[in-house]
């Protein structure tokens, strides 16, 4: 005799996304596992006394999204300070920051001023109209850049490094990049106990969005240490797979930390590197000069350093994360990757490909959501002109070539059906998905990329019950507005950990 399911989830539109051309109407879950997937008629027989019968109104259920390439504490950062993304100009960024709350600092995230009428930074004048007495920091979307208040400078103008302050006329701007960006993130940098309310924080907002998973980009960051205390508690109902900056490179070996190594909450996925910049900051590495501006960009981690690195990753057996977002620092990352396709080494962003994929023996870990930039008069257009634009994050291309393909969201914003709208109806066919092929790098692709597609990623017997229950389903509404989805449900371990 069969044993009784602990719950059952019914009255649903179930898509495995394992088989695409079939729906099913109910899911049972024992000890937070899947055991049958069907008809309510034939799940009703697994319904015993105590099992939890979950009514999902003719919600649609899908394999719950894993966000393949996030940064957690950021995420909680936005939510807890200024949420710059919110601002739809540059005087409302300004108003949002004399709002905000100050412990020593006013802290903003999240600015796009692509977005913007103006298209131009915030400015250290800016921001000393909100105040002259405290440091004021705006953080733009990709943490590349940062614009300050004349505080700042006077009292880190000596620690900054000169090639990341921009100036005019021999005086900062007031717009920091890259090191000098970086030097301030960390100055601001919350405590243990900060930083586990913030993650608290971002699990929370997460599950609002269907995610039951993170691949978590970590760097000098007390989150690893949050996510263990929440998940040796039984707080944490979000799966972690953490990836450690090289600065973390001597500690992760001293400690014997293990890629694919972890409990049912949080695993190590390995190491995570730079080579280049961002778009936004004009410092990605291009093979041509950007458009409107001179040079080609810039290395963080430049390609020695970057072989160094991948060599002793290959030697201790670490899977390699590695964020290239120009052609030519693409190019040089598939050069340097070890040949080990076991690992399943990553490539993060891969905004610009090469032409010919044939070489590309890596995942390709993309954002969707950047998408935005490369419509009509949009950041990629000015940075890059309309022919690289046309060829930017090449999602069709990289199924077409058999190439792993994982979606995440770099927290610009946090929100797979915001990205899944991005790429169905992006403006080349070079980009443009299908509904089931986006979703499915939000789900299975993203399992993929973290050695966990045997527990997670579809809906099927055998596979951890983590799934998400929409209120409409994404194949029929206009794909326009897809992000606009509500989220009824999201299941972790088959407990309801968000219900609308």
């Amino acid at each position: 005799m069969t044993d009784a399911a602990d719950r059952i989830f019914t009255n649903a539109e179930v898509h495995t996304l394992g088989d695409p051309d079939k729906t099913h109407e109910a899911v049972a879950v024992r000890d937070g596992r899947i055991i049958r997937v069907g008809s309510a008629y034939e799940i009703e027989f697994l319904e015993g006394v105590d099992t939890d019968v979950v009514d999902c109104e003719d919600g649609v259920l899908l394999p719950g999204f894993i966000d393949a390439h996030t940064h957690m504490e950021v995420v909680g950062r936005r939510l807890v300070h200024a949420d710059l993304g919110a601002a739809d100009d540059r005087e409302e960024a300004v108003e949002l920051l004399r709002e905000t709350s100050a412990n020593g600092w006013i802290l903003g995230y999240g600015y796009d001023e692509s977005a913007w009428p103006s298209g131009a930074y915030l400015t250290r004048e800016e921001l000393d109209s909100v105040s002259t007495e405290l440091p004021v920091v705006a953080f733009r979307e990709d943490l590349h850049t940062a614009s300050v208040n004349s505080v700042v400078f006077e009292r880190y103008g000596e620690e900054l490094p000169e090639s990341g302050v921009q100036r005019a006329g021999g005086e900062p701007t007031g717009v920091v990049t890259e090191d000098a960006a970086e030097l301030l993130r960390m100055e601001t940098a919350p405590g243990r106990a900060e930083t586990k309310q913030l993650i608290e924080t971002a699990r929370d907002h997460a599950h609002e969005l269907g995610v039951t998973g993170v691949h978590d980009m970590v760097r000098q960051s007390d989150a690893p240490a949050a996510y263990r205390e929440l998940a040796a508690d039984g707080d944490l109902d979000l799966r972690v797979r953490i990836y450690y900056w090289t600065d973390h490179f001597d500690a992760v070996a001293e400690t014997g930390l293990v890629t694919n190594h972890g409990g049912p909450f949080v695993e190590v996925g390995g190491i995570k590197t730079y080579t280049d910049g961002s778009l936004g900051a004009g410092t990605a590495k291009l093979d041509a000069p950007y458009a409107d501006r001179t040079g080609t960009g810039e290395w963080v981690v430049d390609p020695e350093e970057l072989a160094d690195i991948a060599a002793r990753a290959d030697e201790l057996g670490y899977q390699l994360a590695v964020h290239a977002i120009g052609d030519e620092a693409v190019d040089v990352t598939l050069e340097t990757l070890p040949d080990d396709p076991e690992a399943r080494h990553r490539i993060e962003h891969a905004e610009l490909l090469p032409d010919d994929l044939s070489g590309f023996d890596a995942v390709a870990s993309m954002q969707p959501n950047f998408l935005r930039w490369a419509r009509e008069d949009g950041l990629y257009e000015k940075r890059l002109g309309e022919a690289r634009t046309a060829a930017s994050n090449r999602f069709s291309d990289v199924l077409d070539a058999d190439i792993p393909l994982a979606f995440g969201s770099d927290c610009m914003p946090i929100g797979p059906l915001y990205g899944v709208q991005q790429a169905v109806t992006a403006s080349e066919k070079s980009q443009r998905l299908t509904v089931t092929e986006a979703l499915r790098a939000y789900t299975s692709g993203a399992a993929y990329a973290g050695h966990d597609e045997d527990r997670f990623g579809t809906v099927e017997a055998g596979k951890c019950a983590d799934f998400v229950v929409l209120s409409d389903s994404p194949w029929d509404v206009d794909p326009d507005s897809i992000g606009d989805i509500n989220v009824r449900m999201t299941v972790v371990d088959g407990t309801v950990v968000y219900e609308a």
